[in-house]
């Protein structure tokens, strides 16, 4: 009879172990992208529900969101990491959340993000080993080795478009492109800066 009462008891503590983990993992589940409300932690950007998105859920439950790896990287300075816990990116094929661990990441600076980081994210290295075979640029990476990355924003990548994002290196069109709209721009802003001049030496 003791034996069987150890034997319950043993039972209820390993249940009792296993929900509490499944408790501890949902806790930390990566929540959906709401575009109309969400902005991001370090630039005040919207999130764009995409492939670039990716969040942080600290252990104390509060949840970030950021436009760009980067933006999330320098979160990650600015607080550290001991209090995360969990983080996500998205694979870049088909925008599943992935562990920031286990991902492989590309990069390459001519590679366009919201920020200019020019890092994209795969679920795989098989897939971001593809990737680069298509594009014909990039340097696949482990989150390991992004830990030494220079990080360094490519400000001739940044979109002009209005909503602060640009796109990646297959779906935004060339470099070239990008800077001629970014000249389109500043031509306007200048044309009407003068018309905004004239109109203020006629009173």
């Amino acid at each position: 009879m003791e034996k069987m009462n150890k034997r319950w008891i043993l039972a209820m503590v390993l249940l009792l172990g296993t929900v509490m983990l499944t408790a501890c993992g949902q806790k930390y589940a990566a929540v959906p992208i709401n575009e109309d409300v969400d902005i991001c932690a370090i630039c005040n950007m919207q999130v764009k529900d995409d492939a670039f998105a990716t969040q942080l859920t600290t252990k104390d439950g509060k949840n970030f969101k950021f436009d760009d790896l980067g933006c999330m990287n320098e979160w990650k300075k600015e607080n550290g990491t001991d209090n995360i816990g969990m983080d996500y990116v998205r694979d870049y094929n088909d925008k599943e959340w992935i562990e920031f661990n286990k991902a492989t990441y590309v990069y390459d600076p001519s590679l366009r993000t919201p920020m200019a980081y020019g890092i994209v994210n795969f679920k795989d290295k098989a897939a971001a080993e593809a990737f680069v075979a298509e594009q014909g640029v990039g340097k696949v990476m482990t989150a390991d080795e992004l830990a030494s990355h220079d990080w360094t924003q490519n400000m001739d990548n940044m979109n002009m478009d209005g909503d602060g994002h640009g796109h990646g290196h297959d779906e935004g069109g060339t470099d070239q492109g990008s800077k001629h709209d970014m000249g389109e721009d500043m031509s306007k802003d200048m044309h009407q800066e003068g018309e905004s001049k004239e109109g203020s030496g006629s009173h």
